[in-house]
C-alpha cells in the first residue's frame, strides 16, 4: 500500500526523521514504537497526508499522497491524531456519522448501508450507550473510542492511529488492540498504529517498527525484536523477558 523513498523531514537544522526506503503492506497490524522525539507521530502524519516532507516521495497504491484529493484520499485511508479534538455541540453519534462522509458527500442520502456501518462502529467500541452523549461532555477514554468508531464507520481500507490506547484504562486497551487485530484479520485491513506499551505491541502486532533519533532502529516481527540482542536500547532502560508457558511472553523493567 505505501512505498517511501528517501525520506527527510527537518526543522530548524535538526533532522526529525530520514527513511531510505520504508514499504508498508496492505494489510496486517504494524506498530510503530520509539521514545518521545524519536519521529513516530511525524511518520504517521506523512502516510496521513497531513504533513509533506522536506525530501523524498510517498507513495499511496503507487501515487503520491500529495496528489490525492482529500475525499479520494480519505475514502482509502482514516486517520486518528494524537491530539483529538473536542467538536462542540456533536452527539457521540452525529461524530461517529461524519465517517460516512467521505462516501456519501453533503447530498446524497442516508443509505441502510451507511446506517449499517454507523451502528456496528458504535457497537465495536462499545460506545453505542453513550450515542446521544455531546462529545465535549464525555471522558477522555470514551471520547478516543467515540473517535475509533469514526474511523471504523468510514470503512477505509488503511486505519493510521497515534496513540489510540493513550487514555484508556487498562481492559479498554486491551479491547482496542483486539478489535484492531480483528479489523486486520477479518476484513483484511491495514492497521498502522503508534504504541508506547511494548506488551501490546509484543502481543498483537504482525510487524514492529521501532524509531530511535528519526531513523529506523528495527522493522520485523515480535518474535526476532523479543530476541534482538539490544533491546534495551529501544527505550534506554534495561528489560527482561519473561517466557509464559502457554501464553505470549513479557517485557518487564530488568
Amino acid at each position: 500500500m505505501y512505498a517511501l523513498h528517501n525520506i527527510l523531514v527537518q526543522r530548524q537544522q535538526r533532522t526529525i526523521l530520514a527513511i531510505p526506503e520504508l514499504v508498508l503492506p496492505a494489510h496486517g497490524l504494524t506498530v510503530i514504537l520509539g521514545h518521545n522525539g524519536s519521529g513516530k507521530s511525524t511518520l504517521l502524519k506523512l502516510l496521513a497526508g497531513q504533513l509533506a516532507p522536506d525530501h523524498g516521495q510517498i507513495l499511496l497504491d503507487g501515487q503520491s499522497v500529495r496528489r490525492y484529493r482529500p475525499g479520494a484520499l480519505a475514502r482509502k485511508v482514516a486517520y486518528m491524531p494524537q491530539q483529538i479534538p473536542q467538536p462542540p455541540l456533536l452527539s457521540v453519534r452525529e461524530l461517529v456519522e461524519l465517517g460516512r462522509f467521505a462516501w456519501r458527500g453533503w447530498l446524497r442520502r442516508w443509505s441502510p448501508d451507511d446506517l449499517a456501518h454507523v451502528d456496528a462502529a458504535l457497537d465495536a467500541t462499545d460506545v453505542a450507550h453513550l450515542a446521544g452523549h455531546a462529545v465535549d461532555r464525555i471522558s477522555g477514554g470514551e471520547r478516543q473510542r467515540a473517535w475509533l468508531a469514526m474511523l471504523l464507520a468510514q470503512a477505509s481500507p488503511c486505519l493510521l492511529l497515534d496513540e489510540p490506547s493513550a487514555a484508556l484504562d487498562l481492559a479498554h486497551q486491551y479491547q482496542l488492540l483486539a478489535l484492531l487485530r480483528r479489523e486486520a484479520d477479518r476484513n483484511g485491513h491495514a492497521v498502522i498504529a503508534i504504541l508506547h506499551d511494548l506488551n501490546l505491541a509484543l502481543r498483537y502486532a504482525d510487524r514492529i517498527l521501532a524509531l530511535r533519533q528519526g531513523q529506523i532502529w528495527f522493522d520485523g516481527s515480535p518474535e526476532v525484536l523479543l530476541a534482538h540482542p539490544a533491546l534495551h536500547q529501544l527505550y534506554d532502560i534495561a528489560l527482561d523477558i519473561l517466557p509464559r508457558e502457554g501464553k505470549h511472553p513479557v517485557a518487564v523493567v530488568a
